[in-house]
């Protein structure tokens, strides 16, 4: 992937650190909070990383999703820099706390009452990942959340 036309296409200029970042979110393959991108990264401190996702976020080539334990990052597939037409659920596993995201599941529709404007939809999914099934870890049901 050309990251530095990725970055232009948004209307982002192309810099080291941001192509830098560009390619720890699209090789990640899920969701990651500042943190995870920081120790994925390794060269460029937390408040580089955060300036360069603000600048993403408002040119849409990433999103955020809040799953309960904080903010994710993802590259939007969307193809330009004026809107974000990357709508879609995502997974949150209650017990290796990652995200992931279910490209290939549509958003159930949410009627909205007259005189609203709805302009994204945060929609988590939560409970146990096939890795974490994999290992016996169960999920917790009803009344056991803490």
């Amino acid at each position: 992937m050309d990251y530095s036309a990725l970055l232009t296409l948004h209307g982002i200029k192309p810099t080291a650190n941001r192509i830098v970042v560009a390619k720890a979110l699209a090789t990640a393959m899920r969701p990651l909070s500042l943190s995870e991108l920081e120790r994925l990264i390794g060269t460029i401190d937390k408040s580089n990383i955060f300036r360069a996702l603000t600048l993403f976020r408002e040119q849409h080539l990433v999103h955020a999703i809040e799953d309960g334990d904080g903010l994710r990052y993802e590259l939007c597939h969307s193809h330009d820099h004026h809107h974000d037409d990357d709508q879609h659920p995502h997974f949150h596993c209650e017990h290796c706390h990652r995200t992931f995201c279910l490209d290939n599941t549509e958003i159930p529709p949410i009627p909205i009452p007259d005189g609203y404007q709805m302009h994204s939809a945060n929609y988590i999914v939560r409970g146990i990942c096939p890795e974490c099934s994999k290992k016996g870890v169960k999920g917790l049901r009803g009344s056991e959340r803490a």
